[in-house]
Formats: C-alpha cells, structure tokens, sequence
C-alpha cells in the first residue's frame, strides 16, 4: 500500500479509507496513542492503536525519534486538536531509536542547542516550518521570473574577478601547501595551479549575469556565494546563496519598480501559502519578545511585519534627502543613534534605515542616488559627477535587504573607475568587451536569500534559516 502524505490525511482527503501511513514517533501516550509526523506539515497525525495487540517488549520499542509505518482507517478524531485520526490495524517499527541517546525529546530546545546538531534539528517544529518555508520562497522566486519571462542563467562558483571589491574571499587551488612553488619574488606561483591563476570561490554573479543579459534581456542568478568575512555577528554566513537579475534596457526607476514589485511578491506568496507554519512563527517569536526588557521588543509581531510589507507601497527618496531628515530627527539630535549623521556621505547604518522605515514614513523605502565615493565601481555615475544611480530597498527590522544599481555602461567612464580604483583592466577585459560591443543601458540588484528568510520566519540568527550554516570555525557536517 502507497504510503500518504499527513499533510494530506488532514485535509480531510482520505476520510473513511484504509491507508498507509509512515513517519517519525514524536510522542507515545498511555500505549495507545502515536503522535507520527512525516514533515508534510507541521501538525502531527494521532494514530490510535489497540495495545492489546502487540507485546510489551515491541510497544517499549515505539520511543521518540524512532520511524514507523501505520496502516488503518482514517476516521474523524473525538479529541481536541485534530480533526482526523487513524485507528490503526497495524503498526510496524521501520528504524529504532535509542530512547537514552536521542538529543531531541518533547520539550523546548534551545536555538545554540540545535545548531550543534543540525543534521537533526529538522525534525523540531521549528526546523521543519522553516525548511518548509524555504522551499515555498526557493519556488517562488523562479516562479515569479519564469512567468516574467526571465531566463535562469548559472554563473560560476569559481571565479578570478572580486565583484564587490572586497577582497575577503576563499581561495581554490590544488597546490601542495607542504611544497608550495614560489616565483622569483618569494610569492606563490599560481601559474602552477589547476587553472594557471588565482582562483576563488564567488561572492556575486553580478559581473557574470551582466554579459547574459546583454543578449538575453532579462536574466536571473540564483546561486551560492561565499564570503571570508571573519564575522561572528547573527547577520553573516560565509555561504549564503543570492538572487541576482540583470536586465538590459532597464534604468534605476525600472529597477526599483521590479524590485518592489518582487519583494512583494514573495511575502504575499508565503503568507498565502506558508499560513500555518508562519502562524508557528509568529507565535514563537511573540513568546520570544516577551522574554526581553520592554524597551528591546519589537514593535510589530511577525505577521503585522510581513502585512507592512506587502500592503504598503514603497516610499523613494535619495540619499541626499534621507541624510535631511536623519540629521534633523530626535535620535540624531539627542545623541540616540550610535553613529551620529553629522554630514553628507555617511555610510547608512541599521539604525538609520530602520528609523527611516518604522518611524518616519512607517513603511518600506527605497533610497537611491548614494554617493560614489560608497558604492561600487560598476555603478552608473549621475550627471552630477558626485553620486551614482544606486538603490537599496529597506524594511522594517532588518534595514537594507537589497542593493542594487543601474550599471555603468558608458566604456570610458567605467574604465576610468577601474583605474582609479587600482584594479588591474586587463583582468577584466572581458567585462569591458560588454561596453564596446553593443553597449546598452542596463540594471540590476541582489537579494540576499537567507536575509529575506530571517525576515519571513522571524528568526533572529541567520544561522538558523539555511540547513548547514558555515560561519568562522564552523564547517560540520
């Protein structure tokens, strides 16, 4: 007999039939009653048996953790709590479980408690509603570009070019660090290496994505992305993965529309289709709040965030006129903010997104027109000479949650910013072929998968939204 989904037992699908069921024991009661989950949905499926049946040797056996397959009738359930239940005719243990060593019983588990032991922590309420939210969001990315006409491209994970300028990325060889060959200056020869230069592993497809869409239009990369950020914040990964679109003919007022319109998207499509695990959040992380002082909680519970944001239309404003209002407001006057705005050029931090997007407008913002001197080399530089036609969108709790440009593709003008930089031109010929062959206008953004995840669940660590998180000292697993 097929075996069926508990998600779907619930629903009310399978009333009256004989069916089997398989899944994991999260609790036995009273040795009659089989609280069984198969990760399908958050609840579980109470199977009823009669103990009667089997000896006491084989019910000591049905422990927590431990995997059974079930077959009986579905009827509907007398008890509170459940809607439908199995009486079951029988029950047969697939894979044991030692009752004295599994780390997970039925009671609250804490979140630095479970990272130890991630290759189990799916099996927690809380895992299983993320993981099932991750794939909903992981659908509906490439389901809003597909029906947009975007094509997916995949751009290398090793690569020789730094996007961002950062320089704090992995390096990919196969030298022998016990005999390692030396140029004549005493560096390493990397021209000894598997691909004869200095390779590394990727922190955006940016770059990559551009020369895709510069023939296809309108391109999408949803990839991993590492970063050798020595950082132990509950911000940073060292793997993460990025949704980046590139679209030709596209100026920075159409990519902040596209932005928005995105976004917005992804928080409708959870809400409709995530309801019951994001109501498990939202309740997680409102008990969560109420174990801080007052003046720590959050002002909006999980669903009102998620409501702010797909309710609300983007407020825009410049950066010019943003440093306006931050210099001028209460905090900044007052000496509230940890970093003061005290002149144009500032770097934004959190707390100034923040307070522009919960206090002042009290919905989501997109700034645009940063100064040059702050952004990237491939940003599109303004006819003013002092800013470039940047973007990031802001939400509430979080701040920034994409960054994005339209791209400069005047071929003098972004050479100009690659020597001023230092960066080496031949390096990045190939980029620059890009603006000397049919050069067109173009734009694009990156979304950082995991910070949109910490925003929909609600979790606080952003270790605790990616199944595996790789973190300094940290590669378990």
């Amino acid at each position: 007999m097929a075996k069926i989904r508990i998600k779907d037992i619930l629903d009310g699908k399978y009333a009256g039939q004989k069916i089997t069921v398989k899944g994991w024991v999260r609790t036995f009661r009273n040795d009659r009653f089989i609280a069984l989950n198969d990760g399908s949905c958050l609840a579980n499926l109470q199977v009823v048996i009669d103990f009667e049946q089997y000896e006491e040797a084989f019910l000591k056996k049905i422990t927590t953790g431990a995997s059974l397959a079930a077959t009986g009738t579905i009827v509907e359930s007398p008890g509170k709590g459940q809607a439908w239940e199995m009486q079951a005719e029988s029950v047969a243990i697939i894979g044991l479980s030692d009752p004295d060593k599994y780390p997970l019983q039925p009671k609250k588990h804490s979140l630095e408690f479970l990272r130890e032991i991630a290759h189990l922590r799916v099996r927690t309420n809380t895992f299983g509603a993320i993981y099932r939210v991750r794939h909903n969001l992981i659908y509906a990315v490439h389901k809003f570009f597909h029906e947009k006409g975007f094509y997916n491209v995949h751009t290398p994970i090793i690569t020789g070019s730094d996007a961002e300028g950062a320089g704090e990325m992995f390096t990919v060889t196969t030298l022998d660090f016990d005999n390692l060959p030396r140029t004549p200056e005493g560096e390493v020869d990397f021209k000894e290496d598997f691909f004869a230069r200095h390779t590394k592993l990727t922190v955006s497809g940016q770059l990559e994505g551009e020369t895709a869409a510069l023939g296809l239009s309108e391109i999408y990369t949803f990839g991993p992305t590492f970063r050798a950020e020595n950082s132990n914040t509950s911000r940073h990964l060292a793997e993460f993965w990025m949704i980046e679109p590139e679209m030709a003919f596209y100026d920075l007022d159409d990519n902040m529309a596209l932005a928005e319109e995105f976004v917005k998207y992804l928080v409708r499509f959870a809400l409709d289709h995530c309801a019951d695990d994001l109501a498990f959040l939202a309740k997680r992380l409102a008990d969560e709040e109420k174990q801080k002082p007052q003046h720590q909680r959050q002002e909006m519970g999980l669903l009102e965030q998620l409501h702010f944001v797909a309710d609300n239309d983007f407020e825009r404003l410049t950066y010019s006129e943003a440093i306006e209002i931050l210099r001028n407001s209460k905090p900044n006057k007052k000496k509230k903010f940890k970093y003061l705005i005290e002149e144009w050029g500032a770097d934004l931090q959190s707390e100034h997104e923040r307070y522009l997007v919960e206090k002042h407008f009290k919905k989501p913002v997109i700034l645009y027109n940063y100064p040059a001197s702050i952004k990237a080399f491939y940003m599109r530089l303004n006819e003013d000479g002092k800013t470039v036609a940047a973007m990031d969108v802001l939400f509430p709790g979080i701040g920034e949650i994409i960054g994005g440009s339209q791209r400069e593709e005047r071929y003098e003008v972004l050479l100009q910013k690659i020597e001023m930089l230092g960066i080496d031109a031949q390096e990045l010929d190939w980029y620059l072929d890009t603006r000397r062959f049919g050069t067109a206008p173009h734009s694009g953004f990156g979304l950082g998968f995991e910070r949109l995840m910490q925003f929909i669940t609600g979790m606080g660590n952003i270790r605790d939204v990616i199944p595996f998180p790789r973190f300094p000292g940290h590669a378990d697993f």
